[in-house]
């Protein structure tokens, strides 16, 4: 049987995050891809210049097409910057139900904001209980909770619990934006915390970072893999692309992490 992901996300037309980082993840590794797009961004790898949210009724619509027809295995939501986007996609999900992978995109790489500050108490209580894990950043665990950016394991699991309480089944926190010698994330369940560590790459090429572990999460959920193992493969895959990213010369601020870097030759 074809293993098919879902991306509901916003378009980058630089082509790094978003929609376009989702659906070459699923390629990448194996996934046939749908989409259903939430806003269009005019964007490169120096920044957002320009916004367009696309009307509830076209998201619904493009949400309907695709369950209605095409056996979707999982589901990764990112950019939705409105709380009438929110309530459209929350609305849609309580009738097409999925293994849904949340990834809270409130500020681009760039710095650039892409979820409206109004939008912030829709999306904990609309989408977060819908979530089989969502995959905050430090900053965006710190936005969800209302506290300080985690400096120490014991604060992110402080904030994780919080996260918990609002609904999803698992929160893996993710320690990019740490200064430790590893990049460890860590998930959890309520349960137990399981830690997923890989290097620390000191590279300017990580524009779609989130996007893209948050996706190959997903690919491993439509194959059939349990959570531990969809976020395991996701980590080895973030980090091999990432390892790979400087071979790419794209644009001129941060670039892109090399999502073919297994097929393209340095």
């Amino acid at each position: 049987m074809t293993a098919i992901a879902l991306t509901i996300a916003g378009s980058d037309s630089g082509g790094g995050a978003g929609i376009q980082a989702d659906l070459k993840t699923f390629s990448a590794l194996g996934v046939y891809g749908t989409s259903v797009l939430t806003a269009i961004t005019a964007q490169n790898t120096r920044g957002v210049t320009a916004i367009e949210n696309l009307s509830p009724g076209i998201i619904r619509a493009q949400i309907d097409a695709v369950l209605s027809d095409i056996a979707v295995g999982a589901i990764k939501i990112g950019m939705v910057s409105t709380v009438e986007t929110i309530g459209t996609i929350a609305g849609a999900l309580h009738h097409w139900q999925r293994k849904v992978v949340l990834d809270p995109v409130m500020v681009a790489t760039s710095g650039d904001p892409l979820l409206q500050p109004e939008a912030i108490e829709a999306l904990r209580t609309q989408l977060l209980p819908l979530a089989l894990v969502l995959t905050p950043n430090l900053p965006e665990a710190a936005l969800l909770t209302g506290t300080p950016v985690a400096e120490t394991e014991a604060e992110m699991a402080r904030q994780a619990e919080l996260l918990l309480k609002l609904g999803p089944a698992a929160v893996l926190i993710k320690g990019g934006h740490g200064n430790t010698s590893l990049s460890t994330d860590l998930l959890f369940d309520g349960a137990s915390v399981t830690p997923f560590e890989g290097p620390r790459l000191s590279t300017t090429h990580d524009h779609g970072t989130g996007c893209t572990l948050a996706a190959a999460i997903a690919s491993g959920l439509a194959k059939g893999c349990d959570l531990l193992t969809a976020i395991g493969a996701a980590k080895e895959y973030l980090t091999a692309a990432m390892a790979a990213a400087d071979t790419l010369k794209v644009g001129q601020g941060r670039g892109p992490v090399h999502h073919f870097h297994h097929w393209w030759a340095a």
